[in-house]
C-alpha cells in the first residue's frame, strides 16, 4: 500500500471517529439535560480544529466585519462549496451560531443523524418541493431564534470548483425573512479535498473572503432574479474567478 494511501486513510479514520464521537456527545448530553447552543457552537468549532489539523490546513480570513454577525437580524451565510472541508473551514473561520441546511438522507444515518438533530442542523429535501418549502419555512424559524444559517446557493458541491447554476430557495428565503446575505468566497479548500474524492492535500493555505453584506429587506420578491446575479458576482470576485 502507498505512502500516500495509508496517510488517506488515516486521516479519513480519525475524522469519522471524531465525528462520531461528538454526535455521541451531544446526544447523550441532551438527554442528560445539558445540552446547550452555545455549548454546540463550541463543539462544532473543537471538532472543526481538530479537521483542520488532521490535515495541515491554515486558514486566513480576510474583511470580517463581526458586527454585521451580530445586529440583531436574520443572516445568512452564501459560499461557494467545492469541498467537505467547507464545512469546518467556516465554524472555525466566523462567529455565531452557524448551522447549514443538510440533505434530509443524512439524518437518517445512525448516530450521526440524530446528532444533526440535536445540534440544530437543517434537513431540505431537495427532491420533493413541497416539502423543501416546509423545511426553509422551518429555517426560518431558527434564524428568528439566533441561528445564522449557511447556504450554499448551487445545492451541492461543485465538481469544477467553479459556481454552478443556483437554486431560488435561499434566496427566497431571504427575501421572507428580511435577512442579510453575507457572500463569502473559499479559496483553496477544494485543493485539500475535491468533491468526490478521497485523495487528501496536507499543509495547503485557505483563504476566506468575507464580502459585502445585502440587505434583503431593502428588496422585492419580484427581484430574486437580480439579487441572485448580484450574489453570484460577488461569489466569483471573492473565489477570484471575476472575469477580468
Amino acid at each position: 500500500m502507498q505512502a500516500g494511501t495509508v496517510k488517506s486513510l488515516v486521516i479519513i479514520t480519525k475524522s469519522f471517529a471524531i465525528t462520531l464521537w461528538i454526535s455521541i456527545v451531544a446526544i447523550y448530553r441532551l438527554h442528560r439535560g445539558l445540552f446547550t447552543r452555545r455549548y454546540c457552537d463550541s463543539l462544532l468549532r473543537w471538532w472543526s480544529r481538530k479537521l483542520l489539523r488532521y490535515v495541515g490546513m491554515n486558514c486566513r480570513t480576510f474583511n470580517l466585519d463581526e458586527e454585521v454577525f451580530r445586529g440583531g437580524k436574520p443572516v445568512i451565510i452564501m459560499t461557494n462549496h467545492s469541498s467537505l472541508y467547507d464545512i469546518p473551514i467556516m465554524f472555525v473561520t466566523l462567529p455565531g451560531s452557524i448551522r447549514m441546511l443538510t440533505k434530509k438522507d443524512l439524518f437518517k444515518v445512525p448516530i450521526w443523524g440524530k446528532g444533526l438533530e440535536t445540534g440544530e442542523f437543517i434537513p431540505i429535501d431537495r427532491d420533493n418541493r413541497r416539502q423543501a418549502i416546509k423545511d426553509l419555512a422551518q429555517a426560518r424559524k431558527k434564524m428568528e431564534s439566533g441561528i445564522i444559517l449557511w447556504i450554499a446557493p448551487e445545492g451541492t458541491r461543485s465538481r469544477t470548483g467553479d459556481l454552478g447554476p443556483f437554486k431560488k430557495g435561499g434566496f427566497m428565503l431571504a427575501l421572507r425573512s428580511k435577512a442579510i446575505i453575507v457572500p463569502v468566497g473559499i479559496r483553496g479548500a477544494r485543493e485539500v479535498l475535491p468533491a468526490r474524492s478521497c485523495t487528501f492535500s496536507l499543509g495547503r493555505q485557505v483563504e476566506v473572503h468575507v464580502g459585502s453584506p445585502i440587505d434583503a429587506a431593502s428588496r422585492s420578491a419580484a427581484g430574486v432574479e437580480t439579487l441572485m446575479k448580484e450574489v453570484e458576482s460577488q461569489l466569483r470576485a471573492l473565489m477570484g474567478t471575476a472575469a477580468s
